[in-house]
């Protein structure tokens, strides 16, 4: 038996598969079975049991109101249908009005008490079960392929994870707590007028119902579109806000709080047309139910009236008709709205079925085993890939880097650099080829063991919005405190950290946006110095920075790239001058490889990328120089106590 605290397992990929194929109403039923009863939790099975236990209790006790309502109104008014007759003094008082009165009072008690006792059995069941497709949904998420997430809005996909979730647990307590105690309190209720009363009675109710339930199925059907619309109106205002406020500074730099604003508010504003022809809708449907079942109503009190004119019914009886009609129309009310929440709920989750419907482009194969990472060497043997097949990116790629040693490949931009990465991690699989690992085809392992084998430091580190503690242990989750200080301390972060009044509990924001760009990247190097692999990728680790941090974190790389085999892609060249060997690349071709001094040598490509880069360099220190000149007679000494900056003003005024 699991226990509660254990995440639950997740479904392998043909349970997915079938998610998808079945998005309708039937089919989300007979999928979400396993979950209400799911094998191997005895102790929930046992709660629906139960739960069903109550629930017939319940609506015998709800059957028995109205009689014992009936009984009291007839003992009041002097007739003579109590279901005992008053023989002697005991039975006359157990019979009498204010006793029936009593009963008539403790069993709508009995009736609610029953009912909520089931509703709270039942909770732990409904709520396991939403837990358990929310986890399934997170975790398959995480295994669709970066072609996946590229495409998609994060803001969309959270909306649509959302709504899923909660239309998962309207469907799972919907249907066992309204929908099937509605249908059984009919059946009973049928039974019991066919008994009580007649066939007239019996006629009258079952034409109500009916009639109930095909306006509130019309009318349903014809708000679905109405609700789709505002669901995609929400989405589309949720996806633009979060794109916007992930996107703060670059709003802020072109002064665009107006035109975001403006953009958003259009998306609100299909949202709010769509809304009100939601609610607009849902008044018709509420009016046309009210007017259908007051006319049952009716119905089947004129009858007993006439009854009770001929002398073959009593007041009770007519008193017990509008209790019994009354307690019809609870049910078939929620009825109806369990009929609409389940299929809003449907078009809630089809979107989220679809993600689980869609299969992850990289999966393990049958029988992959761990790799086994001992020195750490690559090759790449005739590589082909291509993102879309009419555009091919690689075109046989072929390179060796030996274990512990340094490569770097470098080529103009859109030729293939951070491709290699990605295909490194297996984030896509090849169109051609093999890439092997101390001789293992990459495609043969677990992604997991894969990875884990990997240290990867990024041009664009992103950090999640939480301690610094946490974002170095991200690198190897059971380290201890003290590992990961020192790992700050290699990484030459951990002074700054301890400038700060919190420390290592320091938070750095969304997507660590109160850091700079330096410190994000010794961040993303004490982690991978704290995970420890054998292979380290530097996928221009450093292009994004300036001259004075680009040194820094070089020299922390070069101290976390000792013994490891290392795959540099670089975009500054002064950053590889010291590699084993350099790979130049163009247009997905391998056009230029060797050493730096070689590759200069070959006055090729290399040197003309090498020639431009230490030109463009030059006329930045020249327009900088001519700066500072410019600027020198205007330049005064800081006051006495006040700080330099970061370039040491005043020790340059002094010299």
């Amino acid at each position: 038996m699991n226990r509660s605290d254990e995440p639950p397992k997740s479904e392998p990929p043909a349970v997915v598969a079938k998610v998808g194929e079945q998005a309708t109403l039937l089919g989300t039923l007979v999928h979400l079975w396993p979950y209400i009863w799911p094998g191997e939790r005895t102790d929930l099975k046992l709660r629906v049991a139960w739960a069903m236990v109550l629930l017939v209790l319940a609506k015998l006790v709800t059957l028995a109101v109205p009689f014992s309502f009936k009984w009291a109104t007839d003992a009041l008014t002097g007739a003579d249908t109590a279901p005992v007759q008053p023989s002697n003094w005991m039975v006359w008082v157990i019979a009498s009005p204010l006793i029936l009165t009593m009963a008539y009072g403790l069993s709508r008690v009995l009736m609610a008490v029953l009912t909520q006792w089931r509703d709270g059995i039942f909770a732990k069941v409904a709520m396991h079960a939403v837990r358990r497709l929310a986890y399934l949904t997170f975790v398959h998420m995480h295994q669709l392929s970066l072609r996946f997430h590229l495409e998609r809005k994060t803001g969309g996909l959270t909306r649509v994870l959302e709504r899923g979730r909660l239309g998962i647990e309207t469907i799972v307590r919907m249907v066992i707590l309204q929908l099937f105690p509605t249908i059984v309190e009919v059946a009973l209720l049928t039974g019991v007028l066919l008994w009580q009363f007649d066939w007239r009675y019996v006629l009258a109710t079952v034409a109500t119902v009916v009639l109930y339930m095909y306006y509130t199925y019309v009318a349903t059907e014809w708000r679905i579109e109405i609700r789709r619309r505002m669901n995609d109106s929400d989405t589309e205002a949720n996806t633009k806000a979060i794109d916007s406020l992930l996107n703060y500074e670059t709003v802020k730099y072109f002064g665009a709080e107006a035109r975001e604003a403006e953009r958003y508010d259009r998306s609100m504003e299909r949202y709010e047309r769509a809304s009100v022809k939601t609610y607009t809708s849902l008044a018709v449907l509420n009016a046309g139910q009210a007017v259908i079942f007051t006319g049952g109503l009716t119905a089947t009190m004129l009858l007993c009236a006439n009854g009770i004119r001929n002398g073959t019914n009593t007041v009770g009886d007519f008193v017990m008709i509008n209790a019994m009609m009354i307690q019809l129309y609870q049910p078939l009310n929620f009825m109806g709205f369990v009929y609409r929440e389940i299929k809003q709920a449907v078009i809630d989750i089809e979107k989220m079925f679809g993600v689980l419907a869609r299969h992850p482009e990289v999966e393990d194969r049958a029988g992959a085993r761990p790799l086994a990472a001992a020195a750490g060497s690559i090759r790449f043997e005739d590589v082909r890939f291509a993102y879309d097949p009419d555009r091919p990116i690689l075109k046989g790629l072929s390179f060796d880097v030996p274990a512990g040693r340094t490569v770097a490949i470098v080529g103009p931009s859109g030729a293939g650099k951070s491709t290699i990465s990605r295909l490194l991690f297996r984030l896509y699989d090849i169109s051609g080829g093999r890439i092997l690992i101390d001789g293992q085809d990459i495609r043969d392992v677990t992604q997991t063991s894969l990875r884990a084998a990997i240290g990867m430091v990024p041009q664009d580190t992103v950090l999640f919005n939480d301690t610094i503690r946490y974002n170095i242990r991200y690198g190897r989750w059971d380290a201890t405190d003290a590992e990961v200080e020192e790992a700050a301390r290699l990484a030459q972060i951990d002074a700054f950290i301890r400038r700060s009044p919190k420390g290592y509990e320091t938070e750095v924001g969304e997507r660590g946006l109160k850091l700079s760009g330096g410190e994000k990247q010794r961040v993303a190097i004490a982690r991978t110095i704290l995970k420890g692999p054998p292979i380290l990728v530097l996928d221009e680790a450093t292009s994004a920075l300036d001259s004075h941090t680009e040194r820094e974190i070089q020299e922390a790389l070069e101290r976390v790239s000792r013994g490891r085999t290392s795959l540099v892609i670089a975009h500054r060249l002064s950053t590889i001058v010291g590699a084993d060997e350099i790979i130049v690349l163009d247009h997905g071709r391998i056009v230029e490889r060797g050493t730096h001094a070689a590759l200069l040598a070959a006055n090729g490509l290399y040197a003309g990328m090498w020639n431009r880069q230490r030109e463009a360099e030059a006329a930045r220190e020249r327009l900088a120089e001519v700066g500072e000149e410019a600027d020198a007679p205007n330049r005064k000494p800081p006051a006495l106590g006040e700080g330099g900056g970061g370039d040491d003003v005043a020790a340059d005024a002094a010299e």
